[in-house]
């Protein structure tokens, strides 16, 4: 652990631009500080580097946008903060920004009614400052998750033929209906005014490919496939709306709509089990309860049984298959264009440390003490081509609850390994808002590599007001220098210098190197 001390500013920072920022140091006649030979080195810590990391490949470092980047009028909000925000993205060393593409925006006027202006603007305005954009296809509402600012539902017109058909969207075993997201069971029925669900995701995303043809792969490097709540791929089995769900509750199977009923009874009856289909286990729980005060997700519970091995199989199964569907559509539209295709995936990590895994089961994760759930995921990317993108690469097992059987260390292990197996690229990003030197430093643990599977890419959550407080500032500057260095520079734990940006000097005292913060 190392800390800094304040001490007196010496430094002048004068930005002329997003390309371009000057150091003026008073004591030396106003000259430029430009090179190594004038004196100061910026962004240095004395700390050791890890020498058992076989890679310095850089990893480059993404910003989340504001889910509001877009208003509800399809127009770019606040065009002259995002124009400033950008600029200091550019200064800080960042490869560019990530911006959700609401599908509750962009179409809804109507079926095929496409407004992509707001985004048009966006694009221009991140190539003018030479940064690059990840575009997430969000098939999603925003609202009633951790960290959703803003309320943001799905289209109209869909909002309209769910009242109609409540069955359209993700029904628990109580009955009560999730809106974030259309139901997998409907996929390929035309229940969206003669269209499947999959027909609808896809002629989306071919708009977009034809609206913005001329950036993909230049401006545009990733399209991420949104394919369930929050854009990943899973169950919404803890939700957080109107208290549904508290961390560390196990969540609920959402298999209770009516297409989800009559693709289980199918399974069930192609077994000769027909008692098996007549819906999701009796004895599972409800959202907040603990894996051993249930039947199923106990120790010794039913979830490893034949009947739980069944169900477990046909839940994640589906789950396997709308992926895939939606995958596969993607690639066929964006392949050519010299844009990445990426999916995300649930980082969900508490009851990690149990036999059954119990969250993770809800979600539609068949990954228990005995089973691997992740490796059946990442060959079904690299089917596709697919990057393989992971949360809670800042999170540590000491920093949570014990109770909770906790190990986000742990999956991020499994996750790394399976993704390594299957031969496709892995990138991560933070799941909850982390300002400290602590959170980043994980993170550059997670993505240095020994073996060949460190992060491709970090994208980070997200660009508010408050990350560019002083010292937050100067903990993602240095940051994104140590990113660029294959993670080999370690970022303080702890700091009281508050500085508006992180300077280090290199000076001798007795016969060692020490770093100091210098306020601007």
């Amino acid at each position: 652990m190392t800390c800094f001390a304040q001490i007196k500013p010496s430094f002048h920072l004068k930005a002329t631009n997003s390309k371009e920022v000057q150091f003026f140091a008073p004591n030396m006649e106003g000259r430029n500080i430009n090179n190594e030979e004038e004196g100061e080195k910026l962004h240095v810590l004395t700390t050791s580097t890890h020498s058992n990391n076989s890679s310095t490949t850089k990893v480059p470092v993404f910003v989340m946008l504001p889910l509001d980047t877009i208003n509800i009028g399809g127009k770019l909000n606040k065009p002259r903060a995002m124009n400033a925000s950008l600029m200091a993205l550019k200064s800080a060393g960042v490869e560019g920004v990530m911006v959700d593409c609401w599908w509750g925006l962009v179409e809804k006027d109507g079926p095929l009614k496409y407004n992509w202006e707001g985004y048009y603007e966006l694009v221009k305005m991140v190539q003018e400052h030479g940064l690059k954009l990840q575009v997430v296809m969000s098939f999603h509402q925003c609202g009633g998750n951790v960290g959703d600012s803003c309320s943001i539902p799905l289209p109209p017109w869909v909002l309209e033929e769910i009242s109609k058909n409540p069955d359209l969207v993700y029904t628990d075993r109580s009955g009560r209906r999730n809106p974030e997201y259309i139901s997998l069971g409907c996929d390929l029925l035309p229940v969206l005014r003669g269209r499947t669900p999959i027909q609808v995701y896809t002629e989306f995303m071919r708009s977009f490919r034809e609206r913005f043809k001329d950036y993909l792969g230049d401006v545009i490097v990733e399209i991420q496939v949104g394919m369930g709540p929050c854009g990943e791929l899973r169950y919404p089995s803890y939700p957080e709306s109107n208290g549904t769900w508290r961390f560390p509750g196990i969540g609920e199977f959402q298999c209770y709509d009516k297409y989800m009923k009559a693709s289980l009874a199918a399974s069930a009856e192609a077994m000769g089990k027909n008692d098996w289909g007549r819906g999701g286990p009796h004895d599972s729980g409800q959202y907040n309860q603990f894996p051993e005060d249930t039947g199923f997700f106990k120790r010794d519970g039913t979830w490893n049984n034949e009947y739980g091995q069944f169900f477990l199989e046909w839940y994640s199964g589906k789950l396997l298959e709308h992926g895939d569907r939606i995958l596969g559509s993607a690639e066929g539209i964006f392949r050519g264009t010299g844009a990445k295709l990426s999916g995300k995936v649930a980082g969900i990590h508490w009851h990690y440390n149990t036999r059954s895994h119990a969250a993770e089961l809800t979600a539609g994760y068949y990954n228990t003490r005995h089973r691997d759930g992740y490796l059946p995921i990442a060959r079904m990317f690299a089917k596709h081509g697919v990057v393989f993108n992971f949360t809670c690469m800042e999170m540590r097992d000491g920093e949570q609850p014990q109770s909770a059987n906790c190990s986000p260390e742990g999956l991020v292990r499994q996750v790394k390994k399976a993704t390594q197996i299957a031969g496709i690229e892995l990138a991560g990003e933070n799941a909850l808002e982390r300002y400290d030197g602590g959170g980043y430093a994980q993170v550059l643990a997670t993505s240095r590599s020994e073996s060949g599977n460190g992060l491709s890419a970090f994208t980070y959550l997200r660009l508010k007001k408050r990350l560019f407080e002083p010292e937050n500032w100067r903990n993602l500057v240095e940051f994104v220098k140590s990113m660029s260095e294959g993670g080999k520079t370690r970022l303080p734990e702890c700091d009281t210098s508050r500085t508006d940006l992180y300077v280090g000097f290199l000076k001798q005292s007795h016969a060692k190197k020490t770093a100091e913060a210098v306020v601007v």
